[in-house]
């Protein structure tokens, strides 16, 4: 195993004092209940917080049965390279942190009390800085499609577009309009952006290599486009032939053309913590390459782990390393789950205050350079753990599993979502009740 194939420890990750220095978390932890399908937000469900956060449950005995690991918590705390650690007086609690940081676990979660009077100095300040609406970005008719050997019929990918704007998904990456040579599943990007381009309420971007592609893009009725740069010299010289800079020129000459039409566009990096050929990359690198993005016009940087390397420790210190250069509400996210950290690697973006995420329907989608590599994060995943902290996504999670289903049968395999598998056991066996 490489370096770069090798996910960070726990020794690897930064102290919580970093984490605060950065200050995104903000006041409001505690969020009301949300009717959704699934049972992931019973961790906070029903709690009525008061202004400080704080939290204390009266059963004691069901905490000790159903969270056992809470009575070795004291013995593991003492020794943890994750970052200082300090019992609280509380009895039903644990603190982080040098300043008296602290994370309160709620016994119950059906039937929680907070008082602030018992414990006037505990703050939830785990779920503070994440946002109470999240965007999600559908890529599964480009990014998931893209790599599938065997050709979807131009009606599938239309029918696809539309059932994912059925379920409440306002920004869908339709297509992109590179060459046919390169990328043969989407050679048909004309006809179906044609097919969709009045698509009331929905935002359709297309991914536009150059200008010739974008002419081609408007042409066929596409009103927002996308620029893909990569943080890594190798990687742009591999994938789009060019090196970086030669990669912005080429789109300096797309956003001034996109500005002329008032067209929007939407900037993506690559190889934002890894590269399948230079390893780990230098967060100043993602950096410069999403300032320079930034500056030319793309009103968002989607910072892609196209090979699904990252952990929290390496996403965390490339996103404060963008934050320092572009606006916090400007980025996006996209991760790819090779080692199955997509997840937490868009749980510790939240915290830092990124507030658009992007996914692919039954995790649709893959890097070819990477041995093993799986699919984008799936879309049903993403929203049922937003579901489960209380984020407003406005996506109907059980029309979403039908939609991986539907597309899961053209391509002859079931979904990549654990969330569609588990949920879709739950259903059967209830069934056969």
């Amino acid at each position: 195993m490489s370096s770069l194939e090798e996910p960070l420890g726990l020794d690897k990750l930064p102290s919580m004092s970093t984490i605060d220095r950065i200050q995104r978390f903000s006041s409001g932890a505690c969020r009301s209940r949300v009717d959704n399908l699934g049972m992931g937000n019973c961790f906070i469900e029903g709690r009525s917080c008061s202004t400080s956060n704080s939290c204390n449950d009266d059963d004691e005995d069901y905490t000790t049965e159903t969270f056992p690991w809470k009575r070795h918590a004291r013995d593991m705390s003492r020794g943890g390279s994750f970052c200082q650690r300090a019992m609280s007086s509380g009895r039903n609690s644990i603190k982080f942190g040098k300043n008296d940081d602290s994370f309160c676990f709620s016994e119950s979660p059906y039937s929680p009390n907070c008082n602030n009077r018992d414990i006037p100095e505990m703050t939830y300040k785990f779920l503070k800085g994440i946002p109470k609406v999240v965007k999600i970005v559908e890529v599964g008719p480009r990014d998931g499609l893209q790599n599938e050997k065997n050709i979807v019929p131009t009606d599938v990918k239309v029918e696809l577009i539309h059932r994912l704007a059925s379920c409440g998904l306002s920004v869908i990456e339709a297509t992109s309009f590179v060459s046919p040579k390169w990328v043969p599943q989407l050679a048909d990007a004309k006809d179906v952006m044609q097919a969709v381009h009045k698509l009331e309420g929905v935002r359709l971007p297309v991914l536009t290599p150059n200008l010739k592609g974008f002419n081609a893009a408007v042409s066929a009725g596409a009103r927002e486009v996308a620029v893909f740069a990569s943080a890594s010299e190798s990687f742009s010289k591999s994938n789009i032939n060019c090196s970086i800079e030669e990669s912005l020129v080429r789109y300096r000459a797309v956003t001034s053309a996109a500005k002329e039409l008032s067209i929007p566009v939407r900037g993506y990096v690559s190889c934002v913590v890894g590269c399948p050929e230079e390893g780990p990359i230098s967060p100043s690198k993602v950096a410069y390459v999403a300032k320079e993005l930034h500056d030319m016009g793309c009103f968002e940087i989607s910072l892609g782990d196209t090979i699904g390397v990252g952990t929290p420790g390496t996403v965390i210190p490339m996103l404060l390393a963008v934050m320092a250069v572009i606006p916090t509400e400007a980025i996006a996210v996209h991760f790819h789950d090779t080692y199955g950290q997509s997840l937490p690697n868009i749980l510790a973006s939240l915290q830092m205050g990124c507030c658009t995420v992007d996914s692919s329907v039954a995790g649709l989608g893959g890097c070819p350079y990477a041995k093993g590599a799986s699919g984008n994060v799936a879309t049903e995943d993403v929203v049922y753990m937003l579901n489960g902290l209380g984020v407003k996504t406005n996506v109907d999670l059980g029309k979403l599993m039908s939609v991986g289903d539907f597309i899961g049968k053209h391509l002859g395999r079931p979904s990549g979502s654990k969330t569609a598998i588990a949920l879709s056991r739950v259903t059967a066996d209830a069934s056969k009740i």
